[in-house]
């Protein structure tokens, strides 16, 4: 499968009208008709089906990855991303904040913890729940998937628990690494958004550390 393609075998997706979240359903509705021109749906993940890094996002940005189609492309948040992983060799192609760039990812995919956009950013706890049913598979159906990257808390504690964890023993902290029971390395990053590169709470050198590490103990290290 090309590698361009925003879905891949490995990953189960919801239906483009998936009814799951009632709240969800009614905000993409309202989107669908302010926006016609939008894509409004689920985000599929985006990469490489036989990836060993899966880096896991909280949810569609309104005007980024819901305008779009593809996670991370069109706002703010995604620039640091796709810069970082063309830093470590992990995408080919020029990122150009669109879904046609022809960037591709060699060896990461990404896929979001919620996968439609939520009312201010902010999906509640049960939403999150009930989007684990599409995390898991996405995750557990990779075959080589040996690192996973959450980004923010709530991409924390889904990780955790689609792959096994317990939240209790594995609590979130920017380079915090977690053995998951399935057999992969979590690590925690502080989530790559405007407010958070803006204040300083992360810095570009903090942001590629976390891809260092990967890349370590992708190797054993």
């Amino acid at each position: 499968m090309d590698l361009g393609s925003p879905t891949t075998d490995a990953v189960r997706e919801p239906p483009r009208d998936c009814p799951l979240c009632p709240r969800l359903a009614a905000f993409r509705h309202e989107q669908r008709v302010a926006h016609s021109d939008w894509f409004n749906a689920p985000v599929p993940a985006f990469g490489d089906p036989e990836a060993w890094l899966a880096i896991v996002g909280l949810a569609p940005g309104l005007q980024g990855a819901n305008r779009t189609g593809r996670p991370f492309t069109g706002d703010y948040a995604g620039v640091l991303l796709y810069d970082t992983l063309a830093t470590f060799g992990l995408s080919e192609g020029v990122f150009a904040a669109s879904p046609d760039d022809g960037l591709t990812l060699k060896g990461a995919i990404i896929v979001n913890a919620v996968r439609c956009v939520p009312p201010q950013n902010k999906p509640t706890p049960e939403e999150i729940r009930t989007c684990r049913q599409f995390l898991e598979p996405a995750l557990r159906g990779l075959p080589n998937l040996k690192v996973v990257v959450a980004l923010g808390q709530i991409a924390h504690q889904s990780a955790v628990k689609a792959l096994g964890g317990k939240l209790p023993k594995m609590r979130f902290g920017h380079l915090a690494e977690h053995r998951l029971p399935s057999g992969p390395m979590l690590i925690d990053s502080y989530h790559c958004s405007r407010y958070n590169t803006n204040t300083g709470r992360l810095t570009a050198p903090m942001f590629e550390a976390v891809f260092e590490r990967a890349l370590a103990l992708r190797h054993g290290g």
